[in-house]
């Protein structure tokens, strides 16, 4: 290839980049979060070689442009073997979008876009798992409700540092989750690190259709008060409209309070959250403010003329993330209650926007800030009531190469004591050292469910264990967060 040939094969990476900015500018900011909405804009058509030197020019140094045109003749001309130009230029864009060390900024082909948009229309086919890319690891948002990933045990913060046995160190986050998602029927085993544990954890997970239904709404009878409790999993295309369905039934129904509850939720579409505060906040203030590159400030009002006329509180915890930070911000600066645990520090917008051939870039383009002006980025939503959940909630999936046994003392032993503990079997301690009174507890334990009665605790003892704990997590009477709530709104 000829310098003018690489010259131009440049020329055409910085035109795409620049013609999909100049094609979104002024356009609606559509997406929150890891979820976002993907939006297939028009392209700006920059068609000859003149105008492409002219918008290069007034972009800035042609020093710097010809240091990457270097490159690539270079690469071309003496690479050991052939590189095909379409792989050059990605990985060129995927570069610059590096540079900006910032997890939210990707470069999407056309195959993850199709992926993208498909997990936020209707069904998609994987583990169930909202992710995002935390100090160069695949980390988990949120565990999507109901999904395998749920049930499988994986919680917000776990980075998933192989699939099936292989490294995901080096790949980006769209490459990493291509590897996770897969073929409903079909098992991945993911390595897990998770904060406070030590030793890596190995979670078989058995991928399933994941359906988007974000809304769930039912009705509570709590201290002679009929309460209504919806349930958002996240912010998708009709999420507002079946959260203001369900909450038009609900108060048919006569409910005298209201707990609004994001907790797992991931995030998602900016414009279904803000029709959903728009049903809470009054006209007189903002719900969020969205803060240009420029440091200029755009505030959101909405045209609501007064607050509902019962109690409301919100839910949260490490899982709520983005968008579901937006409602819970806003709904605590106007003065509901936000029940729970920290949120998980998620205060940017981006924009998805179209390269011309089916791929696109998502890009961070705002900043955005409570009602009040604070940014929430790295720090979460502090509540008005903390509460965690009991500790079992938090333990990790079993994976007992050998048995646990009288006298160890270790990190698998302390979670299975607090499993023990939380299914109303008493250990003694929680602390890893395998008692005298832990293994009393196993041998009961082994004993009900018709198990060799050992007092040791291998594969099958630990899997029946954790059968338990799901349930019990599963149950209401043990979520103290949700009652905590409940009892709030009545104070």
């Amino acid at each position: 290839m000829n310098v003018k040939k690489s010259y131009l094969a440049v020329l055409v990476i910085v035109a795409m980049v620049l013609g999909s900015a100049l094609t979104f500018i002024g356009t609606e900011v559509v997406g929150l979060g890891q979820s976002d909405e993907a939006e297939n804009g028009g392209q700006s058509e920059i068609s000859t070689d003149e105008e492409k030197k002219e918008i290069i020019e007034e972009f800035g140094d042609m020093n710097a442009f010809s240091k990457v045109m270097r490159a690539y003749s270079i690469i071309d001309n003496n690479y050991v073997e052939d590189v095909k130009q379409k792989t050059m230029i990605e990985g060129a864009i995927r570069g610059m979008l590096d540079s900006l060390e910032d997890p939210h900024s990707v470069y999407m082909d056309k195959e993850t876009v199709e992926q993208f948009n498909q997990s936020i229309e209707s069904s998609f086919e994987g583990i169930g798992a909202e992710v995002s890319m935390s100090d160069g690891h695949v980390t988990i948002v949120s565990p999507i409700k109901g999904s395998p990933a749920e049930e499988a045990g994986l919680q917000p913060k776990d980075q998933i540092l192989k699939v099936d046995g292989n490294s995901l160190e080096g790949l980006s986050l769209n490459e990493a989750v291509a590897k996770i998602r897969g073929e409903k029927g079909t098992e991945v085993e993911l390595t897990i690190q998770r904060p406070g544990i030590s030793d890596t954890i190995k979670v078989s997970v058995v991928r399933d259709n994941i359906p988007v239904e974000t809304v769930y709404p039912e009705v509570k009878n709590e201290n002679g008060k009929k309460t209504g409790v919806i349930q958002i999993t996240s912010f998708s295309q009709k999420t507002a409209d079946e959260f203001n369905k369900a909450l038009s039934d609900l108060e048919d129904k006569g409910i005298e309070g209201l707990v609004i509850d994001v907790r797992g939720n991931p995030g998602g579409l900016f414009t279904s959250v803000e029709k959903i505060l728009e049903n809470f906040i009054p006209e007189d203030q903002p719900y969020v403010i969205f803060e240009e590159k420029n440091g200029e400030k755009v505030r959101y009002y909405s045209g609501t003329k007064e607050k509902k006329d019962y109690p409301i509180t919100v839910l949260t915890n490490q899982g709520s993330a983005s968008a579901s930070e937006i409602l819970a911000a806003a709904m605590k600066e106007a003065g509901y209650p936000v029940v729970g645990e920290k949120s998980y520090g998620k205060g940017t917008v981006q924009k998805t926007l179209g390269m011309g051939d089916g791929s696109q870039i998502k890009l961070t383009t705002y900043k955005w800030l409570t009602p009040d002006g604070k940014w929430i980025n790295e720090k979460g939503i502090k509540p008005t009531v903390e509460v965690k959940q009991p500790e079992f909630f938090y333990t990790t999936p079993v994976d007992i190469n050998n048995p646990l046994t009288y006298n160890m003392n270790n990190e698998s032993v302390a979670n299975i004591q607090k499993m023990l503990e939380g299914i109303g079997y008493d250990p003694g301690r929680t602390d890893g050292y395998f008692s005298e009174q832990t293994e009393k507890a196993v041998e009961a334990f082994q004993e009900e469910h018709d198990l060799e009665v050992t007092g040791e605790v291998n594969q099958k003892t630990g899997e029946e264990i954790q059968t338990l704990v799901i349930e019990a997590v599963s149950s209401p009477e043990n979520d103290r967060q949700l009652n905590r709530a409940l009892d709030v709104l009545y104070q």
